[in-house]
């Protein structure tokens, strides 16, 4: 008799602590990361407070970064282009579209044509 492949579902094998995959704890440590050090400059000043929520905002900022999918809404135009893809892989496609972008700039030089002719 043989052995037969028998396909299982391996999508949340790597999920830590059920919620978090790879990706999303790195993005949320990245988050808390600055958030922390937000807290620390506040608690100089005696707004520790402050700075725990500003740092679990940041932490959840982070999360939500890496760990959101954009939903595919028929009633959206954008969301058809973009639908099924991560937040954070849209944000980078986003920066490198910004940082590519060439800049033309045209002046008018027949006015200082006419001005060199007339002198």
């Amino acid at each position: 008799m043989g052995t037969y492949y028998i396909p299982r579902n391996v999508k949340g094998e790597t999920r830590i602590l059920y919620i978090f995959t790879i990706k999303a704890l790195a993005f949320t440590a990245a988050g808390a990361l600055i958030g922390f050090l937000i807290r620390l400059i506040l608690a100089s000043i005696g707004l520790a407070t402050l700075g725990t929520i500003i740092l679990v905002i940041f932490a959840v900022i982070g999360y939500g970064i890496g760990a959101i999918k954009i939903p595919t809404v028929s009633g959206l135009k954008f969301t058809k282009k973009i639908g099924g893809e991560p937040l954070s892989e849209i944000i980078v496609r986003y920066f490198k579209f910004k940082q590519s972008k060439k800049i033309y700039t045209y002046f008018d030089t027949v006015k200082e044509n006419v001005e060199e002719e007339k002198k």
